[in-house]
């Protein structure tokens, strides 16, 4: 098989504020495996967990490159040989998440089915997502509500908590939302940028208004006062940052009530199914995220969908130059197309 690599450039129509920082643009890679005249593809989204931490994507097709004479001796069928070979060449997640995306891709166009009906899977129905909020003035989150509800119908708001001026301003923020719409359900992200007393003190708030769950309340590394948390709390916590893959679940499982999978983190959709599986066995509830992630990858995701209690699979919207079509929106809902493969154009 024949891989080939090619950068683009994503803007926000918005720029998302976390609390480790603001995004408003992204350069991503298009992965493409080539063999018998068909061509799969995949995305590599640059992200990270700490500030200030974050890979580039020049870093990133170095690594690729540096692989790719090993890689191109398989056949895209031997996706478990080729897993293993990006394993013990310790690739980073995102890149192997664009190889076995493509490899994926490419087995659909194979056999001429979209990967939903490849899988058997109930793909053919309209999924619900969450829309995200970030961390702004209680003036620009109303706006940024106001302009989500201008493009389409919204069935859940995303809230971006953490703020560096602390739990009044998320408070604040909260409260004109709720204010501008008190009939949205709401969930909440704080990106790790609550300290365990905080973030005790915004569970029993938020409980109050209409929040469903709370993500990432305590920060990468402090996941020892998880158990604290777990009894204190009156939602349901999910953990995103401190749960990259299969190994993660398990050690987390007994203090949380759900887990946030995201394609990068996860390393393909491979991993992707076998978080699911173990999630849904320790009887957790399954949500899924994205990055700066165009429709290519948001896509491969939403092939999924039928697995997952909560869809975050909305940064493609938020593009002015997202170069695939894919998933589309259809009264507020992510709907699979009948193309074979990942159905991505």
């Amino acid at each position: 098989m024949r891989l080939m690599i090619q950068p683009f450039t994503v803007h926000k129509r918005f720029p998302l504020t976390i609390s480790r920082g603001t995004t408003a643009s992204n350069t991503n890679l298009w992965v493409k495996i080539e063999s018998e005249g068909i061509e799969g593809w995949g995305e590599a989204s640059p992200f990270s967990i700490v500030k200030g931490n974050k890979l580039n994507s020049e870093q990133l097709q170095q690594e690729l490159t540096k692989i790719i004479p090993i890689l191109e001796k398989f056949n895209p069928l031997q996706r478990q040989e080729i897993e293993t070979v990006l394993l013990e060449n310790n690739l980073n997640s995102s890149l192997r998440a664009a190889i076995d995306t493509a490899l994926y891709d490419w087995l659909g166009k194979k056999v001429n089915l979209p990967l939903w009906k490849l899988w058997g899977l109930k793909g053919d129905r309209l999924f619900p997502i969450s829309v995200t909020i970030g961390i702004s003035s209680p003036e620009k989150a109303v706006e940024r509500v106001r302009n989500w509800l201008n493009f389409m119908e919204v069935n859940l708001l995303k809230i971006k908590l953490g703020s560096p001026e602390g739990i009044e301003a998320d408070k604040a923020m909260i409260l004109a939302i709720r204010k501008e719409t008190p009939y949205i359900p709401l969930t909440v992200d704080a990106n790790g940028g609550w300290t365990l007393k905080e973030a005790i003190n915004m569970s029993d708030w938020l409980e109050k208004q209409n929040v469903k769950y709370i993500e990432q309340p305590l920060n990468v590394g402090d996941e020892g006062n998880l158990t604290v948390l777990y009894e204190r709390s009156p939602l349901p916590i999910f953990v995103d940052e401190s749960c990259f893959n299969s190994q993660d679940i398990i050690k987390f499982s007994p203090y949380i009530h759900g887990i946030n999978i995201k394609l990068m983190k996860a390393g393909g959709l491979s991993e992707v199914m076998r978080m699911i599986s173990i999630a849904k066995a320790c009887k957790l509830q399954v949500m899924y995220g994205c990055y700066s992630d165009s429709s290519l990858a948001n896509t491969a995701m939403t092939h999924l969908a039928t697995y997952a209690d909560y869809l975050d699979l909305d940064s493609h919207l938020n593009l002015i130059d997202d170069p695939f079509q894919g998933v589309t929106l259809k009264e507020g809902k992510l709907m699979l197309n009948h193309l074979p493969g990942l159905g991505v154009k």
